[in-house]
């Protein structure tokens, strides 16, 4: 990767704090179907709802592409901490 995983989290909980999103995770890995995937898990006080998602996505996706932290091609996946709970 060209640049920190750990520093384009931080970008992230920056841009979340003022909505009070928490970022519990940010994961860059290799699926089964052989996809990237930059695995963006958020989780709010009180729970969270698809809409506070989108808004998440709609915030997260521009920070992501400049801070382009990698040459390779990737899916962004912005998911709530309880869907994770609900997959594993």
């Amino acid at each position: 990767m060209k640049k920190s995983l750990e520093e384009l989290e931080k970008l992230i909980k920056e841009a979340l704090e003022a909505k009070e999103i928490i970022v519990d995770s940010v994961t860059y890995e290799k699926n089964s179907g052989n996809y990237n995937v930059l695995s963006v898990v958020l989780d709010k006080v009180g729970g969270i709802d698809l809409d506070t998602i989108v808004d998440a996505t709609n915030i997260i996706n521009p920070i992501v592409d400049d801070y382009d932290f990698t040459d390779d091609s990737y899916i962004l996946d912005v998911t709530s901490k309880e869907r994770g709970k609900d997959y594993e």
